[in-house]
């Protein structure tokens, strides 16, 4: 195993979400694990290999200057292999290149770790040496220096343009030290909430965006059909439209804000609790059509052989956010309710919530993000239709409702149904309408790009029999993710 007896000459500042690498002595010594925390020191030998950790992505270090007892040396550039040259060290210099290699560019601003010197080959250029000591100089690369903010500017990470990101633990327990991410003067501790005082009927889609509890980042927000495209402009219409949202501080009786004191409230029909004056069971008939998203109708798993009409009644949001600079996956919690549970499955005129990003997620043919495990859009169709109830209310892995020949577990039972307007089936006796309970959306964002998403409720075919969503508890994240929709436990 090789022993560096080292002497430090620049701190390096990691974001919290690298946690560990494996460091390979290319001599053929063995190999070890180096832990470190988002404040640690990363030591490494020349030609280390670097590898990811479950928790983190894949990184590369280069600017810090470590003398090694196998090497004497002070801030020199690192060499390349293969093809490629070196990377630069201070600012000026030029890197040695790698055994075999011909000369490339250096990269500046990161942090390179060196133990000995390279042979054969010549560096490129070298980048900036991240140098906090320079107020007006962006080192990190992140679009802002000292003086705009950064407050800690050899992480490009750490910004005002960062989410605060908090510290959990890892897999194996280890707890990160937290960091002041966003330079705000507070070390792990969440922006408040947005979302008090906002009016239920607030014809503003900026208050819609703060009842979702997207704070910063806004960029726009507006109202929109199913396709995009703006609000109908007859009078009537127009005013049917808006009754379709709705910003509420509860849903019956057990439906609470996830997070801040609002939640978002997109219906087909009416956005209204049970307890409001212009609330209306059952169907709600708004009057205007509008086109399906790009990637619709499209047929569910649970029903291969049907196609959704034209929508109707459509209501959405469409909002543009800046991803963080630090943010590598977003997510919000909605929960879909519908009148067509228990007498309208697998039907043409069934209703939907869409999700709809822009651009597309990695792998995906259209930008919906809000799907079952069958990748089924949600419809009452769905696999997370799971509150509910019937005559004996059967429960459990043995008992199941059958609504419309389709056997239902209602494994959530009525809960989130009590005191609102889907909590009883008036045509049917004994039995509710239904619920998917809450669910979680969590996509892959590129830190720094902008995102588009549009929430959109909406019946298919014809205006009857509505569905409605609430939305609520936007977040970033600085862990990588992938587009799947889970069950969470509702605060």
């Amino acid at each position: 195993m090789l022993a560096l007896a080292v002497s430090i000459d620049t701190r390096v500042f990691l974001s919290p979400r690298y946690r560990s690498l494996d460091v390979a002595d290319p001599a053929g010594h063995g190999s070890t694990t180096a832990t470190v925390s988002p404040r640690g020191i990363l030591f490494h030998h020349e030609g280390v290999v670097m590898k990811r950790s479950r928790t983190s992505t894949w990184f590369g270090l280069v600017g810090l200057c470590v003398v090694a007892a196998t090497a004497a040396g002070a801030c020199a550039a690192g060499g390349g292999s293969g093809n490629m040259g070196g990377n630069g060290g201070e600012a000026g210099s030029g890197g040695a290149g790698g055994v075999g290699g011909t000369a490339g560019n250096g990269q500046g601003g990161d942090v390179l770790i060196t133990t000995s010197s390279s042979s054969s080959g010549t560096g490129g250029a070298g980048g900036g040496a991240c140098d906090e000591g320079l107020p007006d100089k962006d080192n990190d690369g992140d679009g802002y220096t000292e003086l705009e903010g950064d407050c800690n500017d050899c992480d490009k990470f750490v910004n005002p343009s960062a989410v605060e990101v908090i510290a959990e633990e890892d897999e194996n327990g280890n707890l990160p030290e937290p960091a002041d991410e966003d330079c705000d003067g507070t070390v792990d501790v969440l922006p408040s909430a947005c979302d008090s005082g906002l009016a239920l009927a607030s014809l503003d889609p900026i208050d819609a965006a703060k009842a979702i509890g997207v704070c910063k980042f806004l960029k726009s927000a507006k109202w929109v059909l199913s396709d995009g495209s703006p609000p109908p402009v007859n009078e009537t219409q127009k005013a049917n439209f808006h009754l379709g949202h709705g910003i509420v501080a509860k849903l019956g009786t057990n439906n609470n804000p996830q997070e801040g004191n609002s939640m978002l409230f997109l219906s087909s029909g009416k956005a209204r609790d049970k307890s409001d004056a212009d609330a209306t069971y059952r169907t709600f008939d708004k009057g205007y059509t509008s086109n399906a998203p790009f990637g619709f109708p499209k047929a569910s798993p649970s029903c291969p052989n049907v196609i959704t009409g034209l929508p109707h009644d459509a209501t959405g949001l469409e909002i543009e956010v800046d991803v963080p600079s630090n943010a590598l996956s977003v997510s919000f919690d909605f929960q879909f309710f519908s009148y067509e549970w228990p007498d309208f499955l697998c039907r043409e005129y069934n209703d939907f919530f869409i999700a709809y990003m822009i651009p597309f997620p990695m792998g995906q043919s259209d930008g919906n993000i809000a799907f079952d495990m069958l990748g089924a859009p949600i419809s009452v169709n769905n696999k997370f239709f799971e509150a509910c109830g019937c005559p004996g209310n059967p429960v459990g892995p043995t008992g199941e409702c059958v609504a419309s020949t389709f056997p239902f577990k209602c494994s959530l039972e009525t809960k989130q149904l009590v005191g609102t307007t889907f909590e009883k089936d008036e045509a049917n006796a004994g039995w509710s309408h239904g619920s998917t309970g809450w669910l979680r959306t969590t996509t892959a964002v590129t830190p720094g790009s902008p995102i588009r998403l549009r929430l959109v409720t909406y019946d298919s075919t014809d205006g009857k029999v509505d569905s409605s969503t609430l939305i609520d508890n936007w977040r970033w994240s600085g862990k990588p993710g992938t587009t799947v929709t889970e069950v969470i436990i509702p605060k």
